[in-house]
């Protein structure tokens, strides 16, 4: 690949974290290379040395070099994928249906659980103690810190919960998008917010980082059992290629990354397991729902 080709990648996704060599096998893409681009659900000095782990062992079964590239926002991953500047990525549930839909990403695997089914994770509402905030009706014109308009546990889910405690999310509370769930954990800490979306992957961050422990913070409301980010790949990459890296994607061994780091990315095992597309229907579904127009996120 052209050192050009590297700026042009790296200036659309954000900072690429990881660049794992491998002997290429015959049918490796892209000059030998697979992108691989990750959704910023966290800091990239967090995600990076995960990912940098990953990568290596994901090179070492594919036998291509595996460059991992953390995105600047959510929908800089689509649009990558949709440029065909990757060939693989993962993406929270919402952005995953979005691209879907335009940047031919096909969800294969995802972070399993200790039975082998794919893992779960929750969305949450929170706020300080001392605010005096007890119920999502109290947030009537409040400050609120969403994450990404095309976060799943960081907008879309958090809106359901407000609309059922008959709040307007855009305009019952005061919200702002951060940016990232760290940067809306954050503003609720800093006192920048009166409440924030906080999810079970942030809120494990924030525990390895030392920056919350139980008690900080009152949840107002979380959500039930969500599908956790999916592994996506690009259907417009060659057949035989797509199949052999699906198949090493569905029942790759993480066992080797640290525990801590199983729990920062959502797994309650050691291993990927495969998912399909229908599992994020639900999502679809609340998409309809809310009258989402998927075009405005892209």
């Amino acid at each position: 690949m052209s050192v050009l080709a590297a700026i042009v990648i790296a200036g659309s996704l954000g900072v690429s974290v990881a660049s794992a060599r491998a002997e290429n096998a015959a049918d490796c893409p892209n000059g030998g290379v697979v992108r691989f681009g990750v959704v910023p659900y966290d800091v990239a000095p967090k995600l990076g040395p995960i990912y940098d782990h990953m990568s290596k062992i994901l090179a070492t079964k594919l036998g291509c070099e595996v460059q991992v590239f953390v995105a600047t926002n959510y929908n800089a991953e689509i649009e990558a994928m949709r440029g065909d500047k990757l060939e693989m990525g993962e993406f929270g549930p919402l952005g995953y249906v979005l691209a879907h839909q335009v940047a031919h990403a096909d969800a294969i695997a995802a972070y399993g659980d200790a039975s082998g089914q794919p893992a779960t994770y929750r969305a949450g509402i929170a706020v300080m103690p001392q605010s005096g905030l007890t119920t999502l009706e109290a947030l009537k014109g409040h400050s609120f810190a969403f994450s990404d308009p095309a976060s799943t546990s960081g907008y879309l889910f958090p809106s359901l919960a407000l609309r059922k405690a008959g709040l307007d999310p855009k305009t019952d509370v005061k919200g702002i998008f951060a940016g990232s769930h760290t940067a809306a954990l954050e503003a609720l800490r800093n006192h920048k917010v009166e409440a924030a979306e906080l999810n079970s992957q942030q809120e494990e961050s924030a525990v390895q980082r030392g920056v919350y422990h139980e008690g900080d913070l009152i949840f107002l409301w979380k959500s039930e059992a969500l599908p956790l980010d999916p592994i996506a790949i690009r259907r417009t990459m060659p057949e035989g290629f797509k199949q052999r890296l699906t198949a090493i994607l569905q029942s790759l061994d993480l066992s080797d990354l640290p525990e801590a780091d199983l729990k920062i990315v959502g797994a309650k095992g050691a291993r990927l397991v495969p998912q399909t597309d229908q599992a994020y229907d639900p999502v679809r579904d609340l998409v309809t729902t809310l009258n989402i127009d998927l075009a405005k996120l892209d």
